[in-house]
């Protein structure tokens, strides 16, 4: 009887074939990554995060906040460049949040899409002050 070692089919199950990973998996990666990271208030610039409001209040547009905005990707082969323009909460050190925020990303991205991060630039759109109100906040309270 003779052992199989797979040698004779092309080397072990894992490396035949090809993965592909879409732009909108990175997306959602970097985002969930960025949010994660505390002094990041939210993603996108104030009208992006106004255009999203209004349709996440569309019927059949979905629930809850868009994790792919304020987030742009270019994914290749084995190598990604993320985009991402955020908004930071007060009295924190835009510097430090950044700088945490690329950790963050690079790593989620390098562990769960096996990708080379080469640059995470970090648009920094505004800065939620205390006293201002989120969108649809307002509304919220009138309808208690």
């Amino acid at each position: 009887m003779t052992e199989n070692t797979g040698a004779k089919y092309g080397g072990a199950p894992g490396s035949r074939g090809r993965t592909s990973i879409a732009d909108v998996v990175v997306e959602k990666i970097a985002g969930m990554a960025a949010r994660d990271v505390p002094g990041v208030h939210a993603l996108g610039s104030g009208f992006a995060r106004s255009m999203g409001s209004m349709r996440e209040r569309m019927p059949g547009a979905g629930s809850g906040q868009s994790v792919t905005r304020g987030v742009s990707v270019e994914v290749g082969e084995v190598q990604a460049a993320i985009d991402l323009e955020i908004v930071v909460d007060y009295g924190v050190s835009i510097t430090d949040v950044a700088g945490e925020v690329r950790e963050n990303v690079i790593s989620a991205v390098e562990r769960m899409a096996g990708r080379e991060v080469v640059e995470v630039n970090i648009a920094v759109s505004d800065v939620k002050l205390p006293e201002e109100e989120d969108e649809g906040e307002e509304e919220r309270q009138r309808i208690q």
